[in-house]
């Protein structure tokens, strides 16, 4: 029983991660009908950003005296900063082919990937980097159970952070506005509503999540790397599929599934091919349920 538990942790930890990462795809889909595959890259940046604050903090002495303030500044600064990179991505490689067949903005996107992927690389270098141990102790027990202060800081955040988004988006101006751009633009523009402005916001706020996640994986894992942004988000893409890409309900979702299937299938199964189960479930809802367990564009889910 002990064990399951200490999976199941586990598996929504991972399965918010991954959350966080989906709801950039489907924010953008839902709104511009496409896939920005160069957002693992952005999840990655926000990992290196988060990296490079801590560890100028660290250098400062700010670490031994704040550290929980440290790393609150370094989200705030890796969010921005991703934002920032997002909005700008969005610029080059979506907004000159906005009329221009979906083939070239998918290779547009790839290309726009790869560029950042070794932006990385030639900034950052081709090892690993390692994030401040001093988040990683404490832990505390709930009977025979025992769980990390760094688990619990993770989920804390990650439910923060998701039902923010959900406030923001079914709950505000900005998110009416959001929803109807994605409805109809045209519509939305008859009645004062910027497109473009829209557009960039909603690609500002899935980068933001994104560099949170990139933080919270590299806090978890103890490290990040040039290309840890490709895994991870095919791995969210498959997420985004499955609880309806499109759907902010179903991007939650399917990263919860998506994460708690990769635990358990590595617990009880073979740690080998964890990354498989991912992709079978990816392969399985596209045969079955190609608009994914909450359908592709549900009333109140669809951005």
């Amino acid at each position: 029983m002990d064990f399951f538990l200490h999976q199941l942790i586990n598996a929504v930890t991972l399965g918010g991660f991954y959350a966080l990462i989906a709801l950039g795809y489907t924010m953008v889909y839902g709104i511009i009908g496409l896939i920005n595959f160069a957002h693992g890259e952005i999840f990655a940046s926000g990992g290196y950003i988060g990296i490079v604050v801590l560890a100028w903090m660290t250098g400062q002495g700010y670490m031994e005296t704040h550290p929980w303030l440290c790393l609150s500044a370094a989200f705030v600064l890796a969010m921005a900063y991703c934002a920032l990179l997002a909005m700008g991505v969005e610029k080059v490689a979506y907004k000159p082919l906005r009329r221009a067949s979906k083939l070239s903005v998918l290779l547009s996107a790839l290309g726009m990937s790869i560029f950042l992927q070794n932006g990385l690389m030639l900034t950052q270098g081709v090892y690993d980097k390692t994030y401040p141990g001093v988040f990683a102790k404490g832990a505390f027990s709930v009977g025979q159970f025992s769980f990390t202060y760094l688990q619990v800081g993770a989920l804390a955040v990650t439910a923060l952070l998701l039902v923010g988004l959900n406030r923001l988006v079914f709950r505000s101006r900005m998110g009416a506005a959001m929803r109807a751009t994605s409805q109809d633009r045209v519509m939305a523009t008859l009645v004062g509503i910027s497109p473009d402005r829209i557009i960039s916001m909603t690609f500002a706020i899935g980068a933001a999540l994104a560099a949170a996640a990139g933080i919270l994986v590299g806090l978890y894992y103890g490290s990040v790397r040039f290309d840890m942004g490709f895994v991870p988000g095919i791995k969210a893409f498959a997420a985004a599929v499955l609880g309806g890409i499109g759907s902010i309900t179903g991007a939650m979702l399917g990263g919860l599934i998506i994460g708690m299937t990769e635990i358990f299938a590595a617990a009880y199964i073979s740690g080998e091919y964890k990354d498989v189960f991912a992709f079978i479930i990816l392969i399985a809802v596209l045969y079955f349920m190609p608009n994914g367990l909450l359908g592709e564009n549900i009333n109140d889910t669809r951005v």
